[in-house]
């Protein structure tokens, strides 16, 4: 045997001699893999500038010192890249999309609180954006909650304050333009922490935030989204 099993730490020899290079590189991916900390899951090119220890998740058709490696985590060591495969089971976070992952055999599931033999599960998400308000009685957003999913609410903090003529606002959606909030404030650092009685989107459906007593004019909110979505067993 040459490299251990599961992460795949070399191992020393018999007699060997500069023992330790072997031990400094079995050291150097332990400190990777154990907490993984995936910087992405999405980029296909290798960033040009690189720390020691970084690691990313290799997605499909990516290319340079990444081509052929998909699937696997890539990990910059001694100025160069090393590859170590995941198994079923591993956990990292993903620190540009801000979520705890786990791995299915295949591809890094967000939020994955279970995973089936078959490849079902549940995951439990939470998404980001800063919304950029133009003038208007209301400001409907880019950021949704996902058809099919199970929402449990919406938190958000004003980063930039919000002028206008209005005197405060309300948060909701479509069918419920108060439901995660109502009389919320106007100056940087206002929050809001709506949540709500689970339920169920069948379509893609955005927030909408509406001015009480006069129109938005500018502003920013930083806004988050919180649900959870199932997902089906693998083809067979």
């Amino acid at each position: 045997m040459v490299d251990t099993p599961n992460l795949t730490l070399p191992l020393l020899a018999a007699s060997q001699a500069q023992k330790h290079v072997t031990v400094n590189e079995a050291l150097m991916r332990l400190d990777s893999m154990v907490q993984i900390r995936l910087l992405s899951k999405n980029l296909a090119t290798p960033p040009a500038v690189a720390n020691e220890g970084d690691c990313y998740a290799v997605p499909p058709f990516s290319v340079n010192d990444w081509s052929g490696r998909d699937g696997d985590i890539a990990q910059f060591s001694n100025g160069g890249w090393i590859f170590v495969t995941p198994q079923k089971g591993w956990q990292a976070y993903v620190v540009d999309t801000g979520n705890l992952n786990v791995f299915d055999g295949t591809e890094w599931r967000a939020g994955a609180v279970s995973v089936t033999p078959s490849g079902a599960g549940m995951n439990i998400r939470s998404l980001e954006a800063d919304e950029v308000l133009g003038a208007g009685p209301t400001h409907t957003t880019s950021l949704l909650f996902p058809e099919r999913a199970i929402v449990f609410g919406v938190t958000g903090r004003v980063t930039d304050a919000i002028t206008g003529t209005l005197t405060d606002w309300r948060l909701g959606d479509a069918t419920s333009n108060d439901r995660f909030g109502n009389g919320l404030g106007l100056a940087q650092n206002s929050w809001v922490n709506g949540p709500t009685a689970p339920f169920v989107v069948w379509a893609d459906t955005p927030l909408v935030l509406t001015g009480n007593g006069g129109d938005f004019a500018s502003g920013t909110i930083r806004l988050t989204v919180f649900y959870a979505d199932l997902t089906i067993p693998d083809p067979v």
